[in-house]
């Protein structure tokens, strides 16, 4: 017997080596149930008749949209005057800061807009209904629900991923407006720009396609808030720290994968930018 295998026992090797396996397996066992989830809601939709009542679809409309455009407005206002106050200086150095406009324009509708609306929500509303069905699972409700033979997936789950689907997207167009406006005021109020070249360059800097690539990615993170949050609620565990924890771990989920899907969205959308237009027009020239 060597030395080695008398002073470590074999458990100590093959022990972490199992844990390691087990949580691995344990991961791809979670994803699979979460595609499962994910796959279930998004079919759901189909089944008009279970989630359409007003009281259903109407109230979670109001809550996750009417709800969040004044904080939406506020903060969306805050980030175009932000832009404006850290890049004129730099575009003033070089004499360009009539053109500084369509930059932040361009920032607001293609990224910042999108994402801040996302991650808005996810934070705002995104806990909130992870910690609504988290409760309903622990009080055991979504139980009783298949017991009487109704799916909380299509009843649940379903009206809150549409109102998140249609939500984000327009709320994106309260915080691109917003931005803008923002980025206008200190502009050409606050340091004297001219409002004519900066309307022109603006003009000339965003096109159509800009402003539909922002919808496209509010699109995607409003469905990815939606199956998250609802998933985290559906899974969370028992008791009043399963909640907080699910309620957590939903905003952590959904912030990482509104990241991702930016990521993603803003390569594949950049490539069909560039096959439509040729190119990306220059702010100098």
């Amino acid at each position: 017997m060597s030395i080695f295998e008398q002073t470590v026992p074999a458990n100590a090797v093959t022990v972490p080596i199992a844990q390691l396996g087990s949580r691995i397996l344990q991961r791809v066992v979670n994803f699979g149930q979460f595609s499962r989830f994910a796959y279930e809601t998004i079919i759901g939709i189909r089944h008009f008749n279970q989630w359409s009542r007003r009281e259903r679809i109407g109230r979670q409309l109001f809550f996750i949209g009417t709800t969040s455009v004044p904080v939406i407005a506020i903060v969306g206002a805050f980030i175009g005057m932000i832009l404006a106050f850290e890049g004129f200086r730099q575009f003033q150095a070089i004499g360009q800061e009539s053109r500084l406009g369509g930059v932040i324009n361009l920032s607001v509708v293609k990224q910042i807009g999108p994402v801040l609306a996302a991650v808005m929500l996810a934070g705002r509303v995104g806990c909130a209904l992870t910690a609504e069905l988290g409760s309903m699972r622990v009080t055991e409700q979504l139980d009783a629900m298949r017991a009487m033979g109704s799916d909380p997936v299509r009843v649940l789950a379903v009206p809150r991923f549409l109102a998140c689907l249609i939500s984000v997207p327009l709320l994106t167009i309260v915080s691109n407006g917003c931005g803008v406006i923002g980025g206008w005021l200190i502009i050409t109020k606050f340091y004297d720009a001219d409002p004519a070249l900066y309307g022109r360059f603006s003009a000339q800097l965003v096109n159509w396609f800009d402003i539909m690539s922002g919808f496209i990615k509010a699109v995607f993170f409003g469905g990815a808030i939606g199956i998250v949050s609802c998933w985290k609620g559906f899974t969370c565990k028992p008791g009043a720290a399963g909640v907080g924890e699910a309620t957590t771990d939903s905003f952590v989920t959904s912030f990482i994968a509104i990241i991702v899907l930016s990521l993603v969205l803003a390569k594949l959308l950049n490539d069909i930018d560039f096959v439509i237009f040729g190119g990306v027009q220059s702010v100098f020239s």
